[in-house]
């Protein structure tokens, strides 16, 4: 049978943005709304970001060349595309590596009505979403003209489709936001609602973290992406760089 999954899989988070710093400050503030000017996908890196984006770059400089990333999938968004771009930079791909290969449905959870708020600003300017948000639980509740943890799930099982479909075999580098990774462990794993809410409850993903997969042949009886690491923040703390977790802009109030 031939092998549809990648032999190597990559998932970097993004490395910090202005959102992020917005979003902190917000919090610490206690405000309801998150000051930021820009839309959602044209955040870019901060240059605590930029530094975080060369160290994880640096890092997968120094693996072999033939163990590099090939493709590189990235989200939309700028602070994800930058932050790809600081890894090409900085030598972290295989030498005949195409240019990174935008997928929309790799973008950030959208949150519709809930966008730029915090929790406090949830439960003070629509109290109602609160409450349906207490009752169902994140992984399925969708606020009005926005998404679910299950929406951003559906998106991403395409996604993986296209990438056993067009990638099998290839040493792949996913780049895109904290949603993303969780929800792709859920679906590359197996997982169900309460494991990877037990994940996202034991800690943020970081800032340029990386999640990597191995494909084992012996896995499942046909072969399966065996987890390798997750959360891997040991070449951004080496490169002198502060480790971060704010949430993004726009999911202050998960």
């Amino acid at each position: 049978m031939q092998q549809r999954w990648p032999s190597r899989l990559w998932i970097v988070r993004h490395g910090q943005s202005a959102g992020n710093v917005a979003a902190d400050a917000a919090h610490s503030a206690n405000s309801a709304r998150i000051d930021i000017a820009e839309r959602d996908v044209d955040v870019p890196l901060s240059t605590q970001g930029e530094r975080q984006a060369d160290a994880v770059g640096r890092w997968f400089a120094e693996l072999p060349g033939d163990s590099k990333p090939e493709i590189v999938l990235t989200s939309p968004y700028l602070r994800a595309r930058q932050t790809a771009e600081h890894i090409r930079a900085a030598g972290g791909l295989a030498p005949d590596a195409p240019l990174a290969t935008i997928d929309e449905r790799l973008r950030e959870r959208e949150l519709g009505i809930l966008d730029r708020l915090t929790r406090a600003g949830v439960e003070e300017l629509h109290p109602e979403q609160a409450a349906m948000r207490q009752r169902l639980g994140k992984f399925y509740h969708r606020p009005p003209s926005g998404e679910s943890w299950c929406d951003v799930i559906l998106r991403l099982r395409s996604a993986l489709n296209t990438l056993a479909l067009h990638h099998a075999e290839r040493r792949v580098l996913i780049v895109a936001h904290q949603v993303v990774v969780l929800c792709l462990r859920y679906l590359i794993e197996d997982m169900t609602e309460a494991e990877i809410l037990a994940i996202d409850a034991a800690g943020d993903v970081a800032n340029c973290s990386i999640t990597e997969y191995v494909f084992d042949p012996h896995a499942a009886g046909i072969g399966a992406l065996a987890l390798e690491r997750y959360n891997f923040v040991a070449p951004v703390a080496e490169a002198g760089a502060s480790i971060t977790s704010e949430p993004d802009a726009n999911v202050a109030a998960r």
